[in-house]
């Protein structure tokens, strides 16, 4: 990984790093005008992987303005419920279907733009038929050990990896 020193980036550039070591977690990124939506379209996925294309492209990022991820709450419309997050599907638990109470405000990035990301230990929070939802929090560590983010990259969800906005910080030029 580069160093974190301001004078190594480009102007207008940001970089992400761990809020608890310093390390960058992602290259100089760019932000987007706008949050994409994600793919929604079955003819769009990969047809190995059945992953959805990236909801941001390579070297660029969006701020979701929405809640995100754990802890999740009971919807008060059972009959009419809404997804757990803005970017993912239904989630239904023992005690109905929820929604999410997460911290407003994730750094939304292409997953392939923080590959120095791990998953946790024992794949904590990383269940889903294909890989992980993302409903279930934080699946993903910085080398340090710090959870960070969370990947969601399931066979009928997006594809797409949330930084955490208090475990993770922004260096701009």
């Amino acid at each position: 990984m580069r160093s974190s020193r301001s004078e190594d980036y480009n102007e207008g550039m940001t970089v992400f790093l761990c809020s608890k070591c310093g390390t960058a977690i992602t290259p100089e990124l760019a932000e987007l005008a706008a949050l994409p939506d994600p793919c929604d379209d079955e003819h769009g996925r990969d047809k190995e992987t059945r992953r959805a294309p990236s909801t941001v492209p390579r070297g660029r990022y969006a701020i979701d303005p929405e809640p995100w991820g754990a802890p999740y709450v009971v919807q008060d419309d059972q009959e009419d419920p809404k997804p757990a997050q803005s970017r993912g599907p239904l989630v239904c638990r023992e005690e109905g279907f929820v929604i999410s109470a997460g911290v407003p405000g994730t750094v939304l990035i292409h997953p392939e733009d923080a590959p120095g990301l791990q998953p946790l230990p024992n794949w904590e929070n990383g269940t889903g038929c294909c890989g992980p939802t993302g409903d279930e929090g934080l699946n993903r560590a910085c080398p340090c050990g710090a959870a960070v983010a969370t990947f969601a990259g399931d066979c009928f969800g997006p594809y797409e990896l949330h930084l955490d906005p208090v475990r993770t910080y922004a260096l701009s030029q």
